[in-house]
């Protein structure tokens, strides 16, 4: 009886030690004594224990950093930039079968492909079209990803770092763009009001009334501090007026 009870009790430890939980997201890559056999799917799944192992995929997105590199552009300024990639498996033989740790492949493929792009264009277009860089990094990377069963979803430039002294240097340039804009917006409105103002006195030089009118107003305005004393020193009746031309 005892010798049953520990058979007995040594078939469920067997049994259960081969149970495996998969879970909707993840694959299983199983193996026989080290021999690929096939993918198990999702779901309540046994292996024969000391014999047959399993190696989890995750096919879900993956992301991960790509550390600060430092990049001499082709203007030669210095910078250091990091991305983000975006990937995900989606044949997990491949992935398991074809390349050893696909993680740290991408990541090296990801920061090589950074460095070179970088490297062949000037600052003002790594600043101004971060996402056409990534587009280009991520074509470099995929055409090694693919044979390994890895789809590269996109790669983002995430931050440049820039030396001081070239901050300053983009600071005053950003200042003096500026400092040019609002003079040529300035030059602009002075050449609108001197237009109008031409033709306002084209048409008040048309009536006497108008020019008449014209000084009240004026005198209004200054009258409204109540702190002027107000002068003429010849009489109204003395204003240019417009003669009427003989026939």
């Amino acid at each position: 009886m005892n010798r049953f009870t520990i058979l007995f009790g040594i078939l469920v430890m067997f049994l259960l030690a081969g149970i495996r939980i998969i879970f909707e997201y993840k694959r299983a890559i199983k193996f026989r004594f080290g021999k690929y056999i096939k993918t198990l799917n999702p779901g309540f799944r046994w292996i024969i224990p000391f014999i047959e192992t399993i190696q989890i995929v995750d096919i879900r997105m993956i992301t991960f950093n790509i550390d600060s590199q430092e990049v001499m552009t082709e203007d030669n300024v210095p910078c250091s930039i990091d991305g983000v990639v975006f990937f995900k498996i989606y044949d997990p033989e491949r992935a398991v079968l074809e390349v050893e740790e696909y993680k740290f492949a991408i990541t090296q493929l990801a920061q090589a492909a950074l460095r070179d792009v970088c490297g062949k264009v000037e600052l003002d277009t790594i600043l101004s079209k971060r996402e056409e860089m990534g587009k280009n990094i991520k074509e470099i990377v995929e055409l090694e990803t693919k044979e390994w069963g890895i789809e590269i979803n996109d790669v983002k430039i995430k931050d440049i770092q820039l030396p001081e002294n070239m901050r300053r240097m983009m600071a005053n340039q950003a200042e003096a763009e500026r400092s040019r804009r609002a003079r040529i917006i300035l030059a602009l409105a002075e050449e609108q009001a001197a237009s109008k103002l031409l033709e306002a006195g084209k048409l008040i030089d048309q009536s006497p009334s108008a020019i008449k009118l014209r000084l009240y107003q004026t005198l209004s305005n200054i009258a409204v501090e109540k702190n002027s004393t107000i002068l003429f020193p010849f009489p109204e009746e003395v204003l240019p007026t417009k003669k009427k031309k003989s026939k």
